[in-house]
């Protein structure tokens, strides 16, 4: 897959003006969507350990959620594999989609903290 599927605002920018009015509030909400950094997978991986299946779902149901509006679609792809497979309680199949969805948020992290620095708003 191509490196502007990992992450890209371009086109949220593009509909909220294109200006720097519309960088500044992209900005806002991607540092917000990444305030949580690692914490939901930790969340989740405590879940799937003690057999709460369902918790874990729900969990990358949301970082799905919030993530995916900043185009993030290696990272959506994965998880709805990840969320598949516990849907249907495919355990061997989990930690491995685990590993992988885990890898494809911290390259979003990773090119949203790029893009954060690239894009500050001036006086930050």
């Amino acid at each position: 897959m191509s490196e502007e599927s990992i992450f890209s605002v371009d086109t949220l920018v593009k509909y909220m003006g294109n200006d720097d009015k519309a960088v500044a509030i992209v900005h806002k909400i991607v540092r917000d969507a990444c305030v949580p950094r690692m914490a939901p997978f930790e969340q989740a991986g405590a879940a799937l350990r003690e057999g709460r299946l369902h918790d874990a779902g729900k969990i990358f149901h949301t970082v799905r959620g919030s993530i995916g509006a900043l185009g993030a679609k290696r990272l959506v792809a994965s998880s709805l594999k990840l969320e598949q497979a516990i849907a249907e309680r495919e355990t061997a199949a989990i930690p491995p989609l685990f590993a992988a969805t885990e890898s494809e948020y911290q390259l979003v992290l990773q090119h949203a903290d790029d893009w954060l620095q690239r894009n500050a708003p001036p006086g930050a």
